[in-house]
């Protein structure tokens, strides 16, 4: 506006006669315009750079503030993710506890459960002293559980190939554990008889089923004669049909081919 005032002044001048003073009065006016439109242009100037340095200025505190909002976003973040590990935590402390006292309570039954099945009877006692060199060879093997004991003989000690007669070796142990079942009260001795797959292939036995209970009688004579009690003896033949282990090799077999005599609990107590 002041610049278009100028101008017109100027173009006055020009254009028409004015006297001196008049002109000089307008000089000093159009002088004056163009101080003030300088010194205008100036404090614009400076006004925008102000204002670009008070925009730059929000823009970083902009900037900052983000980033304190991402800092403490991420802060509490950590807290919360802190604070559920914790009660996990603490959960799992308790389940553990819980665990911890179940654990303690079934070592102790089975700290008892063990220690009833291997409580030994006396007459596992006496058998175990009365054949103890039986046992280290290998020969007779003795276990007791639950109040019932077995001895099981190799059938190669007691009997020969197909043969339900007692060896001079079998005789020897069976002295040995008559004189150990003499003192047994309260008990039945049930002598069983087994065999492999192996089929007898007729003569004497048509089949294991008659092997086995020959051979299970044998030594029931045999306990009997040697002086057991023939009230607490039975004898029963199961053939090759309650084997110990797959007939599947010649150790195998041989395994399967026992005499087995179970003490169990006689009835009525007696």
């Amino acid at each position: 506006m002041r610049t278009r005032l100028v101008l017109a002044a100027l173009v006055a001048l020009s254009t028409g006669c004015v006297s001196q003073g008049k002109f000089n009065e307008k000089a000093l006016e159009a002088e004056g315009l163009t101080k003030n439109l300088t010194d205008e242009k100036a404090a614009r100037a400076a006004a925008e750079a102000k204002i670009k340095e008070l925009e730059e200025k929000q823009a970083a505190l902009e900037q900052e503030k983000t980033a304190l909002e991402t800092r403490l976003n991420a802060s509490e973040n950590r807290l919360t993710g802190a604070a559920a590990e914790r009660r996990a935590l603490e959960e799992k402390n308790a389940q553990l506890a819980a665990l911890n006292d179940e654990l303690g309570r079934n070592a102790k039954k089975l700290a008892q459960a063990k220690e009833e099945l291997e409580k030994k009877s006396s007459e596992y006692e006496n058998l175990a002293q009365s054949l103890k060199q039986e046992i280290s060879d290998g020969k007779i093997e003795l276990s007791e559980m639950k109040g019932r004991m077995t001895v099981q003989l190799k059938d190669k000690i007691l009997f020969a190939s197909g043969s339900a007669r007692v060896g001079k070796e079998g005789q020897e142990a069976l002295v040995k554990i008559a004189d150990a079942l003499k003192t047994v009260k309260g008990r039945i001795v049930r002598v069983e008889g087994h065999t492999d797959d192996v089929p007898t292939g007729g003569g004497q036995f048509a089949t294991n089923w008659e092997l086995s209970l020959a051979r299970a009688m044998a030594v029931v004579r045999s306990l009997q004669d040697s002086g057991v009690d023939p009230t607490m003896l039975s004898a029963a033949g199961y053939g090759q049909y309650q084997p110990l282990v797959p007939n599947d090799t010649p150790e195998h077999k041989s395994q399967n081919r026992r005499i087995e005599i179970v003490l169990a609990p006689g009835l009525g107590g007696r």
